[in-house]
């Protein structure tokens, strides 16, 4: 098969024994990359807590993603005016309500008023499916849909870890810059770990590995990329 050709080809250049320091991570995960579009550069990172529902946050990216966010907002009055000025593609009230829980969610990030919460919360299977519901704690249920919808469309992000508690984000496109990338990497790291729960023991970020949308996976001394990034 021709993919698996070419991945067993680039997983030659990548030595799977040996962990690097993120700048030879990241430029060793970019040249491995294959894709004929753009990709994304994806980190993965395990994390060491027992309560793993207790793990979610949101990460500002000082670099933005390279992804075009489509930001829905549930709001009505003035705040509807808002929230078109900040730049959402989608606004309204009932009649939005009312198409989503028809099954569209053609979007990638949800806003809602907190008025706008009890109609909103009926949305749960299909929202919630998706990861696309507003919650107070990720600041998309706000009455500043400004603020909300600025952040979102400048690299705002969610993060929260699988049921294995790897934690999976995309991090800008191969075609940024290294440093760019490696900034972007470092602001993830200094957030997961300031959000650490202050009952985790022991090392709390325990692997980390960098790779492109399709490409080979490049792990990372997790110890000196924390020590070096807090």
């Amino acid at each position: 098969m021709q993919r698996g050709k070419k991945y067993k080809a680039l997983k030659e250049k990548v030595d799977s024994t040996k962990f690097f320091n993120i700048d030879q991570a990241v430029e060793l995960a970019k040249s491995t990359s294959y894709t004929k579009f753009d990709g994304t550069l994806e980190i993965a990172t395990k994390v060491n807590y027992k309560s793993l529902q207790n793990i979610r946050g949101t990460i500002s990216l000082p670099h933005g993603t390279g992804k075009k966010v489509r930001v829905l907002v549930f709001c009505k009055g003035d705040k509807q005016n808002d929230a078109k000025a900040a730049g959402a593609e989608f606004v309204g009230d009932m009649d939005l309500i009312e198409k989503v829980a028809g099954g569209w969610t053609d979007f990638d990030a949800c806003v809602a008023t907190p008025d706008m919460m009890k109609d909103v919360g009926k949305l749960g299977p299909i929202l919630g499916r998706k990861g696309l519901m507003p919650k107070p704690k990720a600041g998309t249920v706000t009455t500043d849909v400004t603020k909300a919808v600025n952040e979102l469309k400048s690299g705002r992000i969610e993060y929260r870890p699988d049921k294995g508690g790897v934690v999976h984000l995309g991090v800008g496109k191969v075609s940024f810059d290294n440093a760019k990338l490696v900034e972007n990497i470092r602001t993830v790291v200094q957030t997961l770990m300031r959000d650490k729960p202050s009952d985790a023991k022991g090392d709390y970020l325990k692997t980390f590995s960098v790779s492109p949308t399709m490409g080979v996976g490049v792990k990372v001394d997790v110890k000196e990329l924390v020590n070096t990034s807090i």
